[in-house]
């Protein structure tokens, strides 16, 4: 088994990490009191090939894979969760829907425009009474003619306010629970959908949240994305790879914690020698070390998995849950090594800390992961 990063990752790693100590570093505090992403910044993940992934070079994309993915997101999340959420929601919901469900002919229209940027993805499935329980889905899609008509409300949707395509779920058979739910491909300025504001969050600030409300919105029936009354099933595959790449999100926000905190225990004197100096304070490093290795280790293990082709969902499920506590865990203790410093804005360990809190909700919450893998347990 072999732990290190082929050549050509560690390339990439190389781009990733540059680009985000030198482009993203710098205004991530701005861009989380303004809660906005400048589109110049978009445009940049786009030129570097950070916005088609997934998506085949025939397509205009990189082809990348899972494990170049948690590479990128966790250079990009190591000083900004915001901007990994948004290279999340575009790559790992958005174009992940478009490549399992998407005809060759929709492929062809939507993939290429998402893989350089000139569009941006998103994904609608949660609702304002539906988020972990898919199966309560309330929006509805009524087949009128060749015209598929959509109404319901959509909640959390990530990069909703700026995006150019969307990936709606809704509900086509009214007595089919999780079976009777389907997905849709929705262009901006359809009439009847109506872009909400953005919402006001406590963390990933600078990643743009909006609802989304259908109101008789028409998309032609060569809309519908997959099979008919599939979207469950395609939503949970989604579901899979996006967990993979929060996981990635999350070890990347713990590292900063890591890092950051251990430059200011070197630098920073208490009752005569430097923090570091002190036990309390080596074994708190050591304990963030181990844990973010051990959940980039979970993490990469399921994207290697993933690449081959092979059934990760609970791995997925492990790492995502492993990653993003010990992501919320090394951000409060980054915070304690600070000090009072580290309950101020001045340091970056308490964005982290607040960004670090959506890993654990985001595409299925820790309980959710928690069930999922329980019940793996229950079957062997």
């Amino acid at each position: 088994m072999n732990f290190e990063l082929q050549e050509e990752l560690v390339a990439l790693q190389d781009v990733a990490r540059r680009f985000a100590a030198e482009t993203i570093a710098p205004d991530a505090r701005r861009w989380d009191r303004e809660a906005d992403i400048p589109r110049d910044v978009v445009a940049k993940l786009g030129e570097l090939g950070f916005l088609g992934i997934f998506i085949p070079p025939e397509f205009g994309g990189s082809g990348l894979g899972d494990l170049g993915a948690a590479v990128i997101m966790e250079e990009i999340a190591r000083h900004c969760g915001a901007t990994a959420l948004l290279l999340d929601a575009h790559n790992a919901l958005c174009s992940a829907h478009l490549l399992i469900g998407a005809n060759d002919e929709q492929k062809a229209k939507y993939l290429p425009k998402l893989a350089t940027g000139e569009t941006l993805g998103a994904w609608a499935l949660s609702e304002p009474d539906c988020g972990s329980d898919v199966a309560a889905m309330k929006a509805e899609a009524v087949l009128d003619g060749d015209t598929w008509v959509l109404n319901g409300a959509k909640h959390w949707i990530t990069n909703g306010h700026y995006a150019g395509v969307y990936v709606i779920m809704a509900r086509t058979k009214p007595e089919g629970g999780k079976d009777g739910i389907s997905a849709f491909i929705v262009e901006r300025g359809t009439p009847g959908l109506i872009i909400g504001p953005k919402e006001d969050k406590f963390g990933m600030r600078g990643s743009d949240t909006v609802g989304l409300t259908l109101e008789d919105l028409r998309v032609p029936k060569q809309n519908l994305c997959g099979e008919l009354h599939g979207g469950f099933v395609d939503s949970m595959k989604v579901l899979e790879r996006g967990r993979i790449t929060i996981a990635a999100m999350a070890v990347g926000l713990g590292r900063g914690a890591l890092e950051e905190s251990l430059a200011y225990a070197k630098q920073r004197e208490a009752f005569g020698k430097p923090l570091f100096e002190h036990q309390s304070i080596q074994f708190m490093l050591a304990d963030m070390a181990m844990e973010i290795d051990a959940a980039r280790l979970l993490t990469h293990k399921s994207a290697i998995l993933s690449d081959a082709g092979e059934t990760c969902n609970v791995d997925a499920s492990m790492a995502k849950l492993m990653a993003s506590e010990t992501a919320t865990k090394a951000c409060l203790n980054g915070i304690q090594i600070h000090g009072g410093m580290g309950y101020t804005k001045e340091v970056p360990v308490e964005r982290y800390l607040r960004d670090a809190k959506l890993t654990e909700i985001g595409e299925g919450s820790s309980q959710i992961q928690r069930m999922i893998i329980a019940r793996h347990l229950l079957e062997l």
